[in-house]
């Protein structure tokens, strides 16, 4: 992609990737609790594309499926979009948001009711050439 191109790039492609080639994507409003999530996320972050989906794909945790699917979809991205070859991608940065959450109101004893909270999450994951992350840690390290 040239520079004309990219300055034509969302605000929120900005701030993910700055002006290092990578692609990301996201999934929002997930019925998942961002804690269960950040835990399979975790797992991820910093592995290469192709172990961090057969480790999701073998997780036991039911946000993994959801994580995998957003990751299968930011591989895509970086191939389709910015032309990137998949076999050198890493998940640079993986993070979950809290959404909005749903109030339920659930009978107990006596009359009373008590407050059930159904949480959302907002996934993000952002996969980077290894290249270019190892430049950018590089690049960190000696300011």
């Amino acid at each position: 992609m040239s520079t004309t191109e990219r300055r034509r790039t969302s605000a929120r492609r900005e701030n993910l990737l700055g002006d290092q080639p990578g692609a990301f994507a996201s999934a929002r409003y997930v019925r998942i609790t961002p804690m269960k999530a950040r835990r399979v996320v975790n797992m991820v972050r910093g592995l290469p594309v192709d172990e961090a989906l057969a480790l999701l794909q073998f997780a036991p945790q039911a946000a993994s499926e959801t994580v995998y699917k957003v990751l299968e979809s930011a591989v895509a991205n970086a191939e389709t979009t910015e032309g990137l070859p998949t076999g050198d991608l890493v998940v640079s940065v993986a993070m979950v948001d809290e959404g909005p959450t749903m109030k339920r109101w659930r009978p107990r004893a006596q009359g009373r009711a008590t407050r059930i909270n159904k949480r959302t999450s907002h996934i993000t994951l952002v996969v980077q050439p290894a290249d270019a992350v190892a430049a950018a840690k590089n690049n960190g390290k000696g300011a």
